[in-house]
C-alpha cells in the first residue's frame, strides 16, 4: 500500500504528455510525473490527482492517456509480466483536474461500478467561476441535451423528447473580487452537466470557453476540479475519503 500526499505535482525529472486540443488546434506541453499523481494505491485500486489536459482514458484521438501511464507504472514497479489490467470506474473531461478512482483487478471494478450506479460514492467539484451567483446556496435542475457532432450539452425546455433531467447542489465558499469559489455536488451524471448548468446560471467556469466564458487560462485548463471523494473500499469494506490539491495557477491562488 501506498499514500501520498503532494503537492500538484511539477518535480524532476520530467517526462511530457504533449496534447492537441480539437478545439482550438493548439499544442501544449504538461509535465508528468505519474507516480507523483497517486494519492493513494493498495492491491485493488487507485485514487490519482488527474492534471486539466490528460486523458482519463484513451479515445479517438489517439493520445496518450492517464490510465496508459499507469499501467506503465504498475507494470515497471511490480514486475507485471504481460497485458496490466486496469479498470476506469469514472472519467474527468479533458480539461478538468482532481481526482479520479481506478481499479486495479476486475472484482474492485465490478463493485465499484455497482457503488457508482447506487451512488454511493461520494464526489465534490469546486468550480472558480467569474459571476457571483445571486443565492449563496441552491438546487439547480436543467434538462440536457448531448450534440456530439461538436461536442457539447445544451439546456432544453423539460418537455423535450430528447431532455434529460440533470441536478446539482451548489455552495458558495468564497469570493476574492471577479473570482468565486463553489462547492458542487452532482445528482445526476449527465455529459458536462456541471460546466453547462453553471453557464446557464450566468456563472461561466473560469478558462472555459466552450461553455460561456471568453478568455482561456494559459494552460487551456478550466477551472473545475474533483476535490474530493469518499467511498467504502471494495474489498476491505473500509471507509476511504480523499482530497486532491488545487493546481498551481495564479487564478486558483488564495482559494485553498
Amino acid at each position: 500500500m501506498r499514500i501520498c500526499n503532494t503537492s500538484y505535482p511539477f518535480t524532476f525529472p520530467f517526462s511530457f504528455l504533449i496534447f492537441f486540443s480539437l478545439s482550438h488546434f493548439i499544442f501544449d506541453i504538461y509535465p508528468l510525473t505519474t507516480s507523483d499523481q497517486i494519492i493513494y494505491e493498495d492491491n485493488h485500486l487507485m485514487v490519482v490527482n488527474k492534471l486539466a489536459g490528460q486523458l482519463s482514458q484513451g479515445d479517438e484521438t489517439g493520445d496518450a492517456s492517464l490510465a496508459d501511464d499507469l499501467k506503465a507504472y504498475i507494470k515497471e514497479k511490480y514486475n507485471k509480466p504481460g497485458e496490466v489490467f486496469l479498470g476506469v470506474v469514472h472519467r474527468l473531461d479533458r480539461p478538468t483536474s482532481g481526482l479520479i478512482l481506478y481499479a486495479r483487478t476486475s472484482k474492485a471494478l465490478t463493485r465499484l461500478n455497482e457503488m457508482l450506479r447506487d451512488r454511493t460514492v461520494k464526489k465534490t467539484y469546486w468550480a472558480l467561476v467569474a459571476n457571483r451567483p445571486q443565492e449563496e446556496e441552491a438546487n439547480l435542475t436543467h434538462y440536457l441535451v448531448k450534440h456530439s457532432a461538436n461536442n457539447t450539452s445544451v439546456v432544453v425546455s423539460p418537455k423535450h423528447k430528447q431532455g434529460k433531467e440533470a441536478k446539482l447542489h451548489y455552495l458558495l465558499l468564497k469570493s476574492l473580487k471577479d473570482r468565486h469559489l463553489l462547492e458542487v455536488n452532482l445528482e445526476t451524471g449527465r455529459h458536462h452537466q456541471i460546466r453547462v448548468q453553471l453557464n446557464s446560471l450566468g456563472c461561466p467556469i473560469i478558462g472555459d470557453l466552450k461553455y460561456g466564458f471568453k478568455t482561456p487560462n494559459p494552460d487551456k485548463s478550466i477551472c473545475l476540479h474533483a476535490r474530493h471523494i469518499e467511498f467504502v473500499h471494495p474489498v476491505q469494506k473500509t471507509k476511504m475519503a480523499f482530497d486532491a490539491p488545487l493546481p498551481k495557477l495564479d487564478v486558483w491562488k488564495g482559494f485553498d
